[in-house]
């Protein structure tokens, strides 16, 4: 049997491969966590079905994701770890409720001239964007079915004129 991995480790792993760039394949990441590919998968699907949930109080006390964070948020952390060892450096980041894959891809980021908050912000925009369009389509199916109910209104009054003859009050 293989390596037990702990939950948190679980966890950890998941949110990596989540929080991965565009240019990362999830591949890549379970290359670099030294597990296999199908596993990574399996504990993805598990995180999304909330199988992979993880009790400890690190995971209640954050307060928000990692890729809500402002530039200058980011900045901050990259800077404030930059003299860390590694172990003091897990210890900030479990303080801030973050791992320290997060600040190493920050600071890739920066280093790289990418910003993953833009990615973030143009999600949130696509989101709202959606939102207006479901209401437009909602709105716009609403007018239709009054247009189609008026033009079949107006049919009948024509037939009904046709029949017995228009009143000298109505519109022809």
């Amino acid at each position: 049997m293989g390596i037990r991995h702990t939950q948190s480790y679980k966890i950890q792993a998941v949110e990596k491969a989540l929080n991965r760039s565009p240019q990362t394949s999830l591949q890549e990441i379970a290359d670099s966590l030294g597990v296999g590919y199908s596993t990574l998968g399996k504990w993805i699907s598990k995180s999304r079905k909330h199988e992979l949930e993880n009790v400890g109080p690190m995971m209640k006390t954050k307060e928000k994701r990692p890729q809500d964070w402002s530039l200058e948020e980011r900045l901050t952390i990259v800077i404030s770890c930059a003299s860390l060892e590694e172990e003091k450096m897990n210890a900030y980041c479990r303080e801030q409720g973050i791992y320290s894959h997060h600040v190493k891809q920050w600071k890739e980021d920066f280093a790289n001239g990418h910003s993953s908050v833009s990615k973030v912000t143009s999600q949130t925009q696509l989101k709202q964007l959606k939102k207006e369009n479901k209401i437009l389509k909602k709105d716009l199916n609403r007018k239709d079915k009054a247009l189609a109910e008026t033009a079949a209104l107006l049919v009948l009054q024509k037939k009904v004129n046709a029949i017995w003859g228009s009143d000298e009050g109505s519109l022809q």
